[in-house]
């Protein structure tokens, strides 16, 4: 995986741009829970809605990691502004695993736990 997509995938996380993003995603992309077989996001458009929408009511991102691993890639995130984090005394940290097919963001999982996520993007790549 080359280092200038795992830069432009930081920044775009980072600058809370969705219009940076999309240029990453694949137009088939899905977004869910771990093993969920039907992702409530199923294409760029809806993943794109769902991070706006949060960006909108005021959720926040710092990108604390981005780790390739085979295919995927593990994004170590702070996450304020949503109600896990207002639980947590203003921050909780999220991690995702990005799976990459020919150079786009193909398929996105979320977890609460690194571990978990590691042993994902392990299964998967």
């Amino acid at each position: 995986m080359q280092d200038d997509f795992l830069d432009r995938l930081r920044t775009a996380l980072e600058s809370q741009n969705v219009n940076r993003l999309a240029e990453l995603l694949a137009p088939d992309v899905t977004w869910g829970a771990p093993g969920d077989p039907n992702p409530p996001c199923r294409n760029s458009d809806q993943v794109i809605r769902w991070y706006q929408d949060g960006f909108d009511n005021g959720v926040r991102t710092t990108v604390r990691e981005v780790t390739p691993l085979g295919d995927n890639v593990l994004v170590g995130l702070s996450v304020t502004g949503n109600p896990a984090a207002g639980d947590a005394d203003g921050a909780v940290d999220r991690w995702e695993v990005l799976a990459i097919t020919d150079g786009l963001v193909s398929d996105i999982r979320g977890f609460e736990d690194r571990e978990s996520a590691v042993a994902h993007a392990g299964r998967t790549t």
